[in-house]
């Protein structure tokens, strides 16, 4: 019995420990790892910090504790003819079973207090920026600059149903990301307009709820420029696994180029309001808003999804007066 148990056991453990071993050693680096990520901001490295932290806390205790329960089960097994004790309570166990749990949660109390105190520290921002979800897309606004966009799925509906290739980047591309400086404390306002949402940026270790009529705050700095995707994670509709979120932290003066570039398409566009269009130039504009906000329910040919969204294909509302058009667009169906 003791000689089936050792080798089921070390079977196990040679297991165990030649899964991570096995992807470093083939051909391809594996894509995942058995570990939290560190991330980039000050605040996921705070909680990477406490999760092992806790991690070779709770190893060490399963370690003793395992050890001495084995220990005791083999050691003093009926087979070997041991006679159980018969006693009825050990004052000086009891005190200390209680006592030194309670110091081992303070310890751990201790680092997770100051963890926290950091994730919920949002005063005295150098940047503030507030994020709306919509069904499915998200709006960033750079509150006292004047620059406001729409963040939407970039995929083409070619890949999404499979027409094409899936590429690199498949439900992971938008058609503006949210760019923000290195080395700045950048503050996220953060909302929903229709139904709830939650902007999630595991690198950064910020999720917060999307919820109409509420703000809630989270803050990101990093030192490492790069892109970093996420996605919503409060189920929102149809298209929730199609709303990612893409951030890209660039060097303060490539930042500041790229401010100063939004800024100039801002001017640009109100310069544009009144502006008399022509017939082609309406129509570029059309399709394009249409492959990017509209094809994903009535597809990209006005076809529709049967018995889910119409088709717009010799509808009446198509073809109809334009101001009846319009009215349904913006202020819905009574």
């Amino acid at each position: 019995m003791l000689k089936r148990a050792k080798a089921l056991f070390l079977g196990l453990m040679t297991s165990v420990i030649s899964l991570p071993l096995s992807g470093a050693l083939g051909a391809e680096e594996a894509t995942w790892n058995l570990n939290m990520p560190r991330g980039v901001t000050e605040v996921s490295q705070a909680a990477y910090d406490i999760h092992m932290i806790m991690m070779w806390i709770c190893t060490v205790i399963g370690v003793l504790v395992f050890g001495f329960m084995f220990y005791v089960m083999f050691a003093h097994r009926k087979s070997r003819g041991v006679k159980a004790a018969n006693f009825h309570e050990n004052l000086t166990v009891e005190i200390l079973w209680t006592i030194v749990p309670a110091l081992i949660l303070i310890v751990m109390a201790v680092p997770a207090t100051t963890a926290l105190l950091k994730v919920y520290d949002t005063e005295n921002p150098d940047i503030d920026i507030k994020v709306t979800g919509y069904q499915w897309k998200w709006q960033y606004e750079y509150i006292g600059e004047d620059i406001k966009f729409m963040s939407e799925l970039r995929t083409s509906q070619d890949e999404q149903y499979g027409r094409e290739p899936k590429g690199e980047h498949y439900l992971r591309e938008v058609t503006q990301p949210l760019v923000i400086p290195t080395n700045k404390k950048v503050r996220f306002l953060i909302t929903g307009n229709d139904v709830i949402h939650s902007w999630w940026v595991p690198d950064f270790a910020v999720k917060r709820d999307a919820i109409p009529g509420l703000f809630t705050a989270a803050w990101a700095k990093t030192d490492q420029p790069g892109t970093y995707v996420g996605a919503c994670t409060e189920l929102c509709g149809k298209d929730h696994s199609r709303m990612p979120v893409v951030v890209e932290v660039k060097e303060e003066a490539d930042y500041e180029a790229w401010l100063a570039g939004k800024k100039e398409e801002a001017v640009l566009y109100k310069s544009t309001i009144g502006k008399q269009w022509t017939n082609e130039e309406l129509m570029a504009k059309g399709e394009a808003v249409y492959s990017v906000s509209c094809a994903g329910c009535h597809q990209s040919e006005g076809q529709g999804i049967a018995g889910i969204f119409p088709s717009l294909i010799g509808s009446s509302i198509v073809t109809g007066p334009v101001e009846g058009h319009i009215g349904i667009l913006i202020n819905g169906v009574a």
